[in-house]
């Protein structure tokens, strides 16, 4: 046997023990705030508590709701890592403190939350990685608006674009993904009870992002996106062969950052349906060289680059004057099925006419078993 096979063989068996100590990790889903995921985490953290399970809460944030408040009686609640960021004293959730107590199950509110600069990590996502892989299995909460792929849509719904937010592939890190579900009625009827937010906030909310048509679309959203993560624990779970064929995705990019962003984010929902590998190709062209394309447009492109990655794609960059056949040359090198494009600001028509690359790129595709995907 090759070295490089002992070395693959060491490797793939190391990652068998990694997965086999590392903990379980559940995740609430709603489609808003005040939907009942953290009430429900609490009752779920009392259930375990009578049943005898070593249960610790790390991070929970009750938004002085008493129905919530209340839960906390009896369960055991970690203190928080205190540090000073600009003359005020803050609170963060205690990574090693947690790590070092290692309990059974711990309970950590607000995946999307960005820590204080200065922490080890810059989200909070990355901290339940790290506590994951001590061994620690983690119960913790996201709403739909969070989810990076999304963003477009949610800000096409809501008018308003979310600051914090988790890569998908999080989302594929979880063994269970549970959707917390109310009606648009039922949500606007607790807000109005003063059980989301105090008194003085909820004419606001109710004239801006409580209205039945927004939270009927992020209700839809919410229940689509745990409906692809149980199909895709199913599909996990039916023997090798069963299904037709692997999804492959191939995003392919340019330095055009708006276009760049929306390729990487609809090919990511794609690759989260299918449940599939993908990749982001950067095809650099002589004439995009670095000197060449500015300084914001390289930052456009490294932040590209750092999206896709979060996002779970594997980021190939490559030198090549003809752009179809560095495109063709990535996807038959890797198995590639499809092939994302994004739509150019001409009319397709033209493009079909006009554009040698594309041509290029379908000669070469009619010859393959490769779909193409322009995204709008």
């Amino acid at each position: 046997m090759a070295d490089n096979d002992k070395d693959e063989n060491v490797q793939h068996f190391l990652e068998l023990i990694r997965q086999s100590r590392r903990g379980k990790f559940k995740i609430y889903m709603g489609m808003s705030a005040g939907v009942g995921k953290t009430y429900r985490m609490l009752q779920e953290a009392q259930n375990l508590l009578r049943n005898g399970v070593d249960v610790k809460i790390g991070y929970i944030e009750t938004h002085q709701r008493r129905e919530t408040h209340d839960l906390l009686e009896g369960l055991p609640v970690l203190p928080r890592r205190k540090l000073f960021y600009k003359g005020k004293e803050l609170e963060e959730l205690d990574v090693q403190a947690i790590i070092n107590l290692h309990p059974e199950v711990v309970i950590i509110d607000e995946l999307a939350h960005t820590n204080i600069e200065g922490s080890k990590n810059e989200k909070r996502w990355q901290d339940v990685m790290d506590i994951l892989d001590a061994g620690i299995n983690v119960i913790s909460a996201v709403n739909i608006q969070h989810i990076e792929s999304l963003n477009e849509e949610v800000k096409n719904i809501t008018g308003i674009e979310v600051a914090e937010r988790i890569p998908d592939s999080v989302l594929k890190e979880a063994d269970e993904v549970v959707n917390i579900d109310l009606t648009a009625d039922e949500l606007i009827t607790r807000l109005k009870e003063g059980k989301i937010y105090t008194p003085d906030k909820i004419a606001i909310a109710l004239q801006n992002f409580f209205q039945p048509d927004k939270i009927l679309q992020l209700r839809e959203l919410a229940l689509k996106e745990v409906a692809s993560q149980v199909e895709r624990k199913i599909e996990t779970e039916l023997p090798r062969g069963a299904h037709l064929r692997n999804e492959r995705f191939l995003a392919c990019i340019s330095s055009n950052h708006e276009v760049a962003r929306k390729v990487i984010r609809k090919t990511a929902r794609l690759a989260t349906y299918y449940h599939s590998k993908w990749i982001v190709l950067y095809v650099q062209t002589p004439r995009e060289d670095g000197d060449k394309i500015g300084l914001a447009a390289q930052r456009h492109l490294i932040n590209n680059f750092k999206l896709a990655t979060e996002s779970g794609a594997e980021v190939i960059r490559i030198r090549q004057t003809n752009i179809a056949k560095g495109i063709m040359e990535v996807a038959e090198q890797h198995g590639i099925t499809t092939i994302c494009i994004g739509k150019p600001h001409l009319s397709l028509l033209n493009v079909i006419l006009n554009t040698a690359v594309f041509n290029q790129l379908l000669n070469k595709l009619a010859a393959s078993d490769i779909d193409v995907v322009i995204l709008s």
